[in-house]
Order: structure tokens, then sequence, then C-alpha cells
């Protein structure tokens, strides 16, 4: 399953350079999936929806730091364990209940993202 950062993030920005896919970004700033990744033309994200790579989307939080599913491989092909949840002071990098994925989808992604 895909990390998220729960409402009990301190803003430390502690994550952020530690995700190997640039998958992390501070409360209110757009992302795209070009950002940090090999990406080119077109991607289409979990929901179905295809988008430039470059296309700016709606930051998932407003208030605190946040993490793109359709980015977040939990590090798979990259670390032992998500670096994000390893450099957290107040553990709110969490395994997202709401998108549970096997091993192969996180190596899927991780492909797709770095071409």
């Amino acid at each position: 399953m895909a990390i998220m950062i729960t409402d009990e993030c301190i803003n430390c920005g502690a994550c952020e350079p530690e995700c190997p896919n640039n998958a992390i970004y501070e409360g209110g700033v757009e992302w795209a999936i070009s950002d940090g990744t090999n990406v080119n033309g077109h991607y289409t994200l979990e929901d179905g929806l295809k988008v430039g790579v470059d296309d700016q989307q709606d930051p998932v939080s407003d208030d605190f730091y946040f993490i793109v599913p359709d980015k977040c491989t939990e590090c798979v092909g990259f670390h032992e364990e998500p670096q994000c949840a390893a450099v957290c002071p107040v553990d709110c990098c969490v395994p997202d209940p709401e998108r549970e994925e096997t091993e192969t989808e996180l190596l899927d992604r991780k492909a797709r993202l770095h071409i």
C-alpha cells in the first residue's frame, strides 16, 4: 500500500528529500508526475485519468506535507523500508489503508516512473 502522511505532521520537511520518487510535497504545493522522474509525454493516474507529465495537479493537502499516491512505491526497489517513515520524528508516515498494493504493483509503478 502507498504511504500517507497523517494530520499529526509537524511540517518539518525531513521526509521530502528522502523520497526516491519525489512523491512528497509541502502542503499547498502543486505537483507533477515529471517532478523527479524520467517520464515523458502522458501518464495514466490510478483513477484512470490520463495527464501530461508536466501538468500541474492540485495539492493533496493544503495544511501539511503529503505523499502523491500515484508516485509512491513505498521505496520498493530502492530501499528496504519507506524512507519517509524511517526519518519522520513524529511517526506520521504510515501505510494508507485505502491503497493496498502488492510488491509487484509497486515495482511496476517504479518502472513506469523511472524509465
